[in-house]
């Protein structure tokens, strides 16, 4: 038997020639809404994406075939998992593929609100020379809040601790021995690690206990002048609430990667002065993308050929 597999979404080349070297017939497909991919959906035992599709339930029950998505990359928020489970599709990511390009892109941000590099980059390419105005913090000796320590948060704080760094983490799923064992202090409860540091960085996946993590109240318990960096999923952070806390001062400055609505049209926080923005770019490497494009496909191939899950995701 003949599998055939959709790629549906930008992979790395790479992905299409481990399926084909494996028998399948591949298609690729990108750019299609909802009602376009209920109809292409149908005939294909497995489809593969990233985070610009959108596997509602619609389109999930409009496979007739389908028997595996495989998402390449750890956030799974964009596939309506019931659904999956309701139709007996198996759900694959890679969690540990874009750790390490994610924690990087974090880095970065920290550097470019600590000394304010794009809005220097700005005044001087207009000609302006203001020194004074752009000083900055050095990220040494500051206390840096991490909210959720998986794979990400864990190399985040790793890197940091190598820039002399106090690191501070709150993640209920993780034992406070694991953290301690890094040289990080584990915090009691979020108002708590909120409360102490002077740079906040967010790594906890989309869902229902996690949206709205980072609101009204969080950031009212933040530190006056606080720096927050969120490099995880656009819905734990409040844009509206963090709008007005930039805007108040409360917090100093935010580096923003992802967004509730993406691309974020029309969105108040790219007006600030004190926002530094990024179109989503926490796993776009050359090597995170062909790290987990090459095992999604194997995952999904395995699946389709053995019956192999393990990558699976379940609601």
């Amino acid at each position: 038997m003949s599998h055939c597999v959709l790629i549906a979404d930008n992979l790395a080349p790479v992905a299409s020639g481990v399926l084909t070297d494996a028998g399948f017939t591949v298609s690729t497909r990108h750019g299609l809404d909802e009602d376009q991919m209920v109809d292409a959906v149908k005939g294909y035992h497995g489809v593969l994406v990233r985070s610009a599709v959108k596997m509602t339930s619609r389109i999930i029950e409009a496979g007739d075939s389908l028997k595996v998505i495989g998402r390449a990359g750890i956030g799974v928020d964009n596939i309506d998992l019931s659904a999956a489970a309701q139709n007996d599709v198996v759900v694959l990511n890679v969690p540990g593929g874009n750790s390490i390009t994610a924690a990087e892109h974090t880095l970065a941000l920290m550097f470019a609100l600590a000394r304010n590099i794009p809005a220097a980059v700005a005044s001087l390419s207009s000609g302006r020379w203001e020194r004074q105005a752009f000083a900055g913090r050095e990220l040494t000796g500051l206390t840096l809040g991490i909210v959720g320590f998986g794979n990400v948060g864990r190399i985040v704080a790793d890197r940091a601790l190598g820039l002399k760094m106090r690191i501070t983490a709150f993640d209920p799923n993780v034992p406070a021995f694991a953290m301690e064992g890094l040289g990080v202090r584990p915090a009691r409860s979020l108002d708590e690690l909120l409360s102490v540091s002077d740079m906040i960085t967010v790594h906890t996946p989309l869902s229902d206990e996690t949206r709205g993590l980072i609101g009204k109240k969080a950031l009212a318990t933040m530190k006056m002048g606080v720096m927050l960096v969120n490099v995880s999923r656009g819905g734990v952070v409040d844009e509206d609430a963090l709008y007005d806390a930039l805007k108040s001062g409360h917090v100093s400055a935010a580096a923003l990667d992802v967004f509730q609505k993406e691309p974020p049209v029309d969105s108040p926080l790219l007006t600030l002065p004190n926002v530094v923005a990024t179109p989503h770019l926490g796993a776009s490497t050359k090597e995170a993308q062909t790290r987990v494009a090459v095992s999604i496909a194997e995952q999904v191939r395995d699946f389709l050929l053995h019956g192999r899950k393990y990558g699976e995701v379940t609601a």
